[in-house]
C-alpha cells in the first residue's frame, strides 16, 4: 500500500451543498471513507442518489469540497473524475440496449490499465461468458446488475460508487452481489460506497453505516447495533414523519451542539403532512411551486402517523429469524409428509429448542408452516416460475437449489432434520450439504438402508432407515421418528454446550490444518503430523475423492487455518476414470477462501479401480499393481502426467493466498522407487516440466524442487519448513483481515 494511501481517505467530504432550482438536495453533508466498503442507508428521496452524482461530478456542488485520496475533484468533469480512478454503478444500472456483453465491457475496459480485465470478469462472472454475446436487453435482471458492475470494474478503480446495487434482484442474485462487495473489502485493492435501502446487505458488507436523512448525514451507526435494533431502523428508515427522527446523544453528527436550546417536543394535536412532490416527478420536472405544496398538504392527527403494532411485531418477528438464539430446522415436503414433520417438530420443541418447520413441496400447496415453499421458491434465480412447473423433476432440481440458498442466508441453524423418501431427501439434503461440518444433520427415509453417497456427499449427515414408509403415523413410524427426533435433541444440546465450553476456553484450542494422505504417502503425512501437532490439530484425510471434497468442505466452512495437500492423486482417477475421482472442483474451495495452502504430487503414478476384472477394455495392456482383491492400481503414463500438471498448474495459478507447490524428485510414491512396481523417472519428469511450465511464480506462488522421495525425512522436512515460514506472513494477514 502507498503512502499516499495511507495518509489520505479513499474519500473526504466536507460540507457539500447541491441544489436543484431552489432545492436543497444535499445539506452540508459530512462523511469520510478511510478504506475497505462503507454503507450509506435512507429512505427514497433523502439525497443518495444526488450524492452519488455530485461525487461523480454529474451534478455540481454549490459548495463545500470532495477529495479522493487527498486530490480536490469538486470542480472536475465526470471524465477526469473517472480517468482519476472512480467507478460508478448507477441507479438502474444504465446499460445500452442494443450493445452485447462482450461490447460493454470492451468500452470500459480501456479507460485504466490494472488486475481486472475481461478474462478476470468473465472468471469472477461465468453467467456473462455465456452471455456474451447478447444484446443487454436480454439479460435478466441479475445479468445486467452483474454486467454494470463488471464495466465499474474494468475501469479499475480506486474508489467504486454503487449505487443501489441490489434493487430489484432476486434473493439469490443479492447474496451473489453481497459476497462479492465483502471480497472486495477483504482485497484491499478497491475502496466501496454502497448506497442502499437494503439494511441487510449495508450492515452485512460494511463495518459502520451512515444514515441519511433530509440531505444530510444523520449519523454514522455500528453495523451490528443498527442490524439488531428494529426499533432503530423503524425510526430512521420505516414509514413515518421526518419530524420524529431523533438524534440519540451518543451517535450526534458533526457540529450538532448536545446542550443549550431544549429539542422541540413531539407533536401531540393534528399534524400537517407537506409532499414535496404533489405530481410524479421525471428527469425534467422543475421544483414545485410552494402555493401548490401548501395546497396539497393534509391535516393528520398524531395517531393516524404511527404504524400499528401487529405488523410491526411481524416485520420484527421476520427480521429475527435469520439471526438470534440457535433453532432446528425441520423441513420436508408437508403437503405429503405434513402430519410426519409436524410430530417431530413438537418433540423437539417439548425439549426447549426452538425450531422452526420449512416446507420444501414443489406442488404448490399452502401449508401451515414458519416458512412457506413460496418463500423458499423465491431464492432462486428465476424465482416461483422455475419451482412450481409441471415437470416434476425440474421442480424438485430447482426447488433444492431455492433451499440450498435460502439455508446459507441463515445465520443461527443448531440443527437440521427431514422425513420423506427419495424425493424428499434429494430436496433438502443440497442445503444440508451447504451448512458446516459439526451442524447436526438427519434424515429419516425409506432409501437410507441402500446407497446414501449421493445424499450424503462429503458432508456428515446421519440417514437413519424409516423401517416402514413415511406414510401416516403408526406404532412403527412414530417409534423411529421419535428416535430420530430425540437424536438429533441431543446432537444439538450437545453441541451447544460444547460451543459454550469452547468459548470460556477460547485460548486454549489449536488452529486446525487439512492434511491428504494416501497408503503410498503414509510416512510422509506422520512425519509432518508428528512435526507440528504441538501447533496445529492436524486432521488427516484419504485421498479418496469423497475425502478430497470432504476437506474442501471444511475449508469452504472456515474451519480450516492452513492445507497441506501432500496426496493429490484424486486428480488421477478425474482425468483417467478411476474410482476414487475428485470433482472438476478439486482446489475450488482454497482459490475461494485464499488460504494458505502447501502441495505436493503424492500418489499421481496411479488410478485406483476395482478388481481386475472390472478394468475398462481401453486400459487392459498397461501396467498395474493389485493392491488388495478390491483395489487394482494403475501406472500413469508419461503423456496422462503432462495433462496432470498442466491441469493442477492452471488451478494453482487461481490462488490468490500463499501457495507452496513441492516437488519429489526422487520419487511421488511408495511404488515409485528404484525396484518398485512404478518406478518411471520419465513418467515423474514429464509431471514436473509441466508444473514448471504452467506455473506462474509469484513472491507468494512459489515450486520448490527437493531431490528426495517422497516418504524421506528430509522431504517432510522441508514440507514443514515451507509450511511454518509461510504461514507466519499469511497468519498475520488474515488476522488483519478479520
Amino acid at each position: 500500500m502507498s503512502e499516499v494511501r495511507r495518509s489520505a481517505p479513499a474519500l473526504e467530504i466536507r460540507g457539500l451543498d447541491v441544489y436543484y432550482g431552489h432545492s436543497h438536495a444535499l445539506q452540508g453533508v459530512h462523511l469520510t471513507l478511510d478504506a475497505g466498503v462503507f454503507s450509506v442507508v435512507g429512505r427514497n428521496g433523502m439525497g443518495k442518489t444526488t450524492l452519488c452524482k455530485a461525487i461523480m461530478g454529474l451534478v455540481r456542488a454549490s459548495s463545500g469540497s470532495m477529495r479522493v485520496r487527498g486530490q480536490d475533484i469538486t470542480a472536475l468533469s465526470p471524465a477526469r473524475i473517472a480517468r482519476l480512478g472512480l467507478g460508478y454503478v448507477p441507479q438502474g444500472r444504465r446499460l445500452w440496449r442494443s450493445l452485447s456483453v462482450a461490447e460493454h465491457l470492451q468500452l470500459a475496459a480501456g479507460i485504466r490499465t490494472g488486475p481486472w480485465t475481461i478474462d478476470r470478469i468473465y472468471e469472477t462472472f461465468p453467467r456473462l461468458a455465456e452471455r456474451k454475446n447478447h444484446g443487454a436487453a436480454q439479460l435478466s435482471g441479475g445479468e445486467q446488475q452483474m454486467l454494470a458492475i463488471s464495466r465499474a470494474l474494468l475501469t479499475n478503480p480506486h474508489l467504486l460508487i454503487m449505487d443501489e446495487p441490489t434493487e430489484g434482484l432476486a434473493p439469490v442474485i443479492v447474496t451473489q452481489v453481497e459476497e462479492m462487495l465483502v471480497q472486495l473489502g477483504e482485497d484491499g485493492d478497491i475502496s466501496v460506497l454502497v448506497i442502499e435501502q437494503n439494511i441487510g446487505v449495508a450492515t452485512a458488507v460494511s463495518r459502520n453505516v451512515a444514515v441519511m436523512v433530509n440531505g444530510r448525514i444523520n449519523r454514522v451507526i455500528d453495523s451490528a447495533r443498527l442490524s439488531a435494533d428494529r426499533d432503530l431502523q423503524q425510526r430512521l428508515l420505516g414509514v413515518g414523519l421526518h419530524a420524529e427522527i431523533e438524534l440519540d446523544a451518543e451517535i450526534r453528527p458533526e457540529g450538532t451542539e448536545t446542550r443549550g436550546a431544549p429539542q422541540p417536543a413531539r407533536a401531540k394535536g393534528p399534524v400537517r403532512v407537506y409532499i414535496s412532490n404533489p405530481a410524479l416527478p421525471n428527469r425534467w420536472s422543475q421544483p414545485a411551486p410552494i402555493a401548490r405544496i401548501e395546497a396539497a398538504a393534509r391535516m393528520l392527527s398524531a395517531g393516524v402517523a404511527r404504524i400499528e403494532e401487529a405488523p410491526r411485531q411481524r416485520r420484527e418477528l421476520s427480521a429475527a429469524q435469520t439471526s438470534g438464539p440457535p433453532v432446528v430446522l425441520v423441513a420436508g415436503t408437508l403437503d405429503t409428509k405434513g402430519t410426519e414433520l409436524r410430530f417431530i417438530r413438537d418433540i423437539i420443541a417439548a425439549s426447549g429448542l426452538r425450531t422452526r418447520l420449512v416446507d420444501v413441496s414443489t406442488s404448490g400447496k399452502l401449508s401451515t408452516c414458519d416458512v412457506s415453499a413460496q418463500e423458499i421458491a423465491l431464492n432462486h434465480a428465476r424465482g416461483g416460475s422455475a419451482v412450481f412447473g409441471t415437470d416434476r423433476g425440474a421442480a424438485v432440481t430447482a426447488m433444492a437449489e431455492a433451499f440450498v440458498y435460502w439455508v446459507r442466508r441463515q445465520r443461527n441453524v443448531a440443527g437440521i432434520i427431514s422425513a420423506g423418501g427419495s424425493g424428499g431427501a434429494s430436496l433438502v439434503a443440497p442445503g444440508m450439504r451447504s451448512l458446516p461440518v459439526g451442524v447436526p444433520k438427519l434424515i429419516i427415509s425409506s432409501v437410507a438402508s441402500g446407497d446414501v453417497g449421493p445424499y450424503v456427499g462429503p458432508a456428515d449427515i446421519t440417514m437413519m432407515y424409516s423401517v416402514v414408509d413415511v406414510q401416516g403415523l403408526n406404532s412403527i413410524s412414530r417409534a423411529v421418528l421419535g428416535n430420530g427426533a430425540n437424536a438429533l435433541v441431543g446432537m444439538v444440546k450437545a453441541r451447544l454446550d460444547e460451543r459454550a465450553t469452547k468459548e470460556r476456553n477460547a485460548g486454549i484450542t489449536l488452529p486446525a490444518i487439512g492434511i491428504t494422505m494416501f497408503g503410498v504417502t503414509t510416512p510422509a503425512v506422520q512425519k509432518i503430523a508428528a512435526d507440528l501437532r504441538e501447533e496445529f490439530e492436524c486432521l488427516v484425510f484419504h485421498a479418496t475423492g469423497v475425502g478430497g471434497r470432504s476437506m474442501e468442505k471444511l475449508i469452504e466452512s472456515g474451519q480450516m487455518a492452513a492445507v497441506i495437500d501432500l496426496t493429490t492423486t484424486e486428480v488421477c482417477d478425474l482425468m483417467m476414470g478411476g474410482v476414487f475421482p475428485a470433482t472438476d472442483d478439486r482446489f475450488g474451495a482454497v482459490i475461494r477462501t485464499r488460504v494458505p495452502y502447501v502441495g505436493s504430487t503424492g500418489a499421481l503414478d496411479m488410478v485406483n479401480f476395482g478388481a481386475p476384472d472390472t478394468i475398462p477394455e481401453r486400459y487392459r495392456q498397461r501396467k498395474f499393481h493389485v493392491h488388495n482383491p478390491q483395489v487394482t492400481l494403475m501406472r500413469t503414463t508419461p503423456e496422462e502426467n503432462e495433462r496432470m500438471g498442466r491441469w493442477i498448474g492452471e488451478r494453482l495459478n487461481q490462488m490468490d493466498g500463499p501457495v507452496r507447490f513441492v516437488l519429489p524428485e526422487g520419487a511421488v510414491s511408495a511404488l515409485d522407487a528404484p525396484g518398485q512396481a512404478f518406478w518411471d523417472p520419465e513418467a515423474d519428469a514429464a509431471l514436473f516440466r509441466a508444473l514448471e511450465r504452467t506455473l506462474r511464480q509469484t513472491g507468494d506462488r512459489q515450486l520448490i524442487r527437493v531431490n528426495k522421495n517422497i516418504n524421506e525425512p528430509e522431504f517432510a522436512s522441508t514440507v514443514v519448513n515451507a509450511f511454518r515460514s509461510m504461514l507466519g506472513r499469511a497468519g498475520g494477514r488474515r488476522r488483519v483481515a478479520r
